[in-house]
């Protein structure tokens, strides 16, 4: 079992002695695989007055700088990317062929993204008899979740170093082991001592510690809507820059106007979208709307998807699903499940409990249910499970109108056969990304949502903004 006891901070490894410590639980067996000491408000001090020194000469580098620091990060990140992948299918159960693709993959994706962005982003402009300029904001703080580790630090970090930001990060306690991977990735990468810190802890602890800090700039959080609101109430008093991605709860709309082949594709796939990671996806197409008079049909192809799920070890070979991340999270979604069959919706598979042929781990059985109504409680929380909801629609307008229906906005998806009517629906729903026809999520695109589901956006180069202030130096001409 693996000891994790020290933390990052001005370019080294510090001891975390003296501090409590935790168990990390692989949710595959149930049992410990690693022993984390968590850090406390001190340490946060230590990380913030590492970052502050920092930025006073790294906000200053060139362009052509950032973007050789981000080649080195890339070149060596890659040489590890096995040992991430490892780490991850440990501490959260990933599948072997989606932590080494969609989860480490992903982080790599960001950097690649980012130094494409950097070489050509305009850090200035004249305008008129005014210079404009957008400078690093400061000293960013990190919190970061644990269901796509590696994702989500990427689409921060890289940004941050690209835009000339230093950063004091917090990892989940619940996925620590791929976090101390990347520090030293970017510690054998020559970053700049105090440019990245890195202190391990829980949320009301070294979380609160960051968010409420005098000493950092702007808090990007990812996390549950319940935690962000926290974030932002602890910023409030030292008035910095929030940016969040948050909980979801996204409509996938079924149009009428498929044929019946096309109908049952676009269900089927809704049903495995919601099987990847185990549904512990923000961006979930958890609500499927479907017409009222095709639901039987919706339910079956949803249950046939559904059963065909492998779920097995993660380790396994063919499995397609793990377990969830821990034993807290798979009693939310086993009490949610048995909510919804309290509440009169049709168990079309699945269920409470574990699949058959496993008897340990938080293994959760691909569910759906089918006439549900927009009241229930699995249609108005976020389940961050396997666990798809269908719903009936009437009309169109009605459609949008239960789309719409929610305190979330992150994605909304439709499945039709005329690209004029999605996108007059498209244009009405209110969610941050819109994926047509199956399309899967764009790199290059900006990814953020409405509502309760946070603000600011990340990824290319719209994920640059929330670490730049303008400035307007006004009298001059330096084009």
């Amino acid at each position: 079992m693996k000891t994790l006891d020290r933390f990052y901070i001005d370019g080294k490894w510090v001891s975390a002695g003296g501090h409590n410590t935790v168990d990390v639980i692989n949710p595959a067996t149930e049992e410990p695989c690693a022993k984390l000491t968590l850090g406390d408000a001190s340490d946060i001090d230590m990380a913030v007055a590492a970052a502050r020194k920092a930025f006073e000469t790294f906000s200053q580098t060139s362009r052509e700088e950032r973007l050789e620091l981000l080649g080195r990060i890339i070149a060596v990140y890659k040489t590890r990317m096995g040992d991430i992948a490892e780490a991850i299918t440990l501490e959260m159960g990933s599948p072997k062929w989606l932590a080494a693709s969609g989860q480490a993959g992903s982080a790599l994706g960001h950097l690649i993204t980012a130094v494409k962005t950097l070489e050509s982003y305009e850090f200035e402009e004249q305008r008129g008899g005014t210079h404009i300029s957008k400078e690093p904001i400061g000293v960013c703080g990190f919190i970061t979740p644990w269901n796509w580790p590696m994702n989500q630090i990427a689409c921060k970090l890289a940004p941050a170093l690209a835009t000339g930001c230093t950063v004091v990060w917090k990892p989940s306690e619940v996925s620590p082991l791929s976090a101390d991977i990347l520090m030293e990735i970017l510690h054998e990468a020559g970053v700049p001592a105090g440019v990245v810190n890195m202190v391990h802890g829980d949320g009301p602890t070294v979380g609160a510690a960051i968010s409420s800090h005098p000493g950092i700039d702007m808090v990007s959080f990812t996390g549950s809507t319940r935690a962000g609101i926290m974030v932002a109430q602890a910023a409030a008093e030292t008035v910095k820059r929030v940016t969040q991605e948050l909980g979801g709860k996204s409509p996938n709309i079924i149009l009428d106007d498929l044929d019946d082949e096309g109908f049952a594709k676009a269900v089927a796939g809704g049903m495995k979208s919601m099987a990847m990671n185990s549904g512990q996806n923000c961006n979930a197409p958890s609500r499927m709307l479907v017409p009222a008079h095709r639901m039987d049909a919706a339910i079956e192809a949803a249950a046939q998807a559904a059963d065909a799920v492998q779920v097995d070890d993660p380790n396994s070979d063919g499995m397609q699903m793990g377990p969830v991340v821990s034993e807290v999270q798979y009693g939310r979604i086993q009490s949610l499940i048995e909510t919804g069959i309290k509440e009169g919706a049709t168990l079309a598979a699945g269920g409470p409990g574990r699949p058959e042929h496993l008897n340990r781990g938080f293994y959760v059985r691909p569910t759906v249910f089918g006439n549900v109504n927009n009241d229930m409680t699995i249609a108005r929380e976020e389940i961050f499970g396997p666990v798809l909801c269908i719903l009936p629609y009437e009309n169109e307008e009605e459609a949008i109108s239960i789309a719409n229906d929610t305190l979330y906005g992150l994605s909304g998806y439709i499945s039709g056969a005329n690209p004029d009517k999605i996108r007059e629906i498209a244009g009405k729903i209110h969610a941050g990304m819109i994926h047509v026809n199956g399309a899967s999520t764009d790199i290059n695109a900006p990814f953020g949502g409405y509502k309760r589901s946070g603000n600011g956006r990340e990824w290319s180069s719209e994920g640059f903004e929330d670490y730049l202030e303008t400035k307007a130096v006004m009298g001059v001409d330096w084009s």
